[in-house]
């Protein structure tokens, strides 16, 4: 190679490494303090636009999470209700049986057709229930349509209507005489066999609600680990990444240096 004093050759392919390493160990950084392989779209076009996918994929599971979460909240309180009217059924079917007591007076079955009409009451109140202002138990049979994956598919819950199984039946019902408690008795018979088949129905709706929710947990824990794959830093192989480019950048600084002494050496020869 020619000593020339104007063309460092040299100095010039050192800063051309130097501009490369510099350039790598400022990603290498910038990976590191993102916890992010991809600090750039140029980095992974493809990736990028995969992990984009992704993530839009996760949140709609999560948003599908969040409507199975209610709805299983709302079967849940429907079946609370319907516990405590059974428990309420259950003391007038007592009340009816000891009215039907023919040593009983009139006024004794006056005291108890009081209570039979209370509890009949708090039936009625139990079945006008609201879950954040939706009907319990919708005496218009509306059907309720539960988004179960993120495609927006549904389930339909079939109406619960208490309102024609129960509040109907129980109307006129009383315990003023023992013939209207044996009536009354077999009206209970009646709305307790249905009662028992709501409850069976809203459990089985309950089932498959958790189904789906554990399912749609588990595809976006699968998708937040293929994300992860596409999208964070191995900060143990970027670290050394780091320290690799640390080297090339402080060698080729110093290796810069000396390059710039060289046309120096034409001196010598002019002296």
């Amino acid at each position: 190679m020619p000593l020339v004093i104007n063309t460092n050759l040299a100095a010039q392919s050192t800063t051309n490494n130097l501009n490369v390493n510099q350039g790598q160990l400022q990603k290498s950084l910038s990976r590191l303090s993102s916890g992010s392989r991809i600090t750039s779209i140029s980095d992974d076009a493809s990736g990028t636009a995969v992990s984009m996918k992704m993530s839009a994929q996760i949140q709609r599971h999560d948003a599908v999470k969040g409507n199975v979460a209610n709805a299983t909240s709302f079967t849940q309180v429907q079946d609370g209700y319907m516990q405590n009217i059974a428990t309420a059924l259950e003391r007038m079917g007592e009340l009816s049986l000891l009215a039907m007591d023919t040593t009983r007076q009139t006024s004794d079955l006056g005291l108890y057709d009081q209570e039979y009409q209370q509890l009949k009451t708090h039936v009625d109140g139990m079945i006008d229930k609201q879950f954040n202002g939706v009907a319990l138990f919708a005496p218009d049979g509306t059907d309720m349509n539960v988004t179960v994956n993120s495609d927006g598919a549904t389930m339909t819950m079939e109406a619960i209507d208490l309102d024609a199984d129960i509040r109907t039946v129980l109307a006129a019902g009383n315990l003023l005489t023992t013939g209207d408690a044996n009536a009354a008795l077999d009206q209970i018979d009646t709305v307790t066999k249905s009662l028992a088949t709501s409850r069976a129905q809203v459990g089985a709706y309950q089932s498959r609600l958790n189904a789906i929710s554990d399912q749609i947990t588990i595809a976006s824990e699968n998708l937040t680990a293929a994300r992860s794959r596409i999208q964070d830093v191995d900060v143990a192989k970027e670290s050394s990444e780091f320290a690799r480019y640390n080297i090339l950048v402080q060698s080729g600084t110093a290796m810069l240096a000396q390059a710039n002494q060289l046309p120096q050496n034409v001196l010598r020869l002019l002296q």
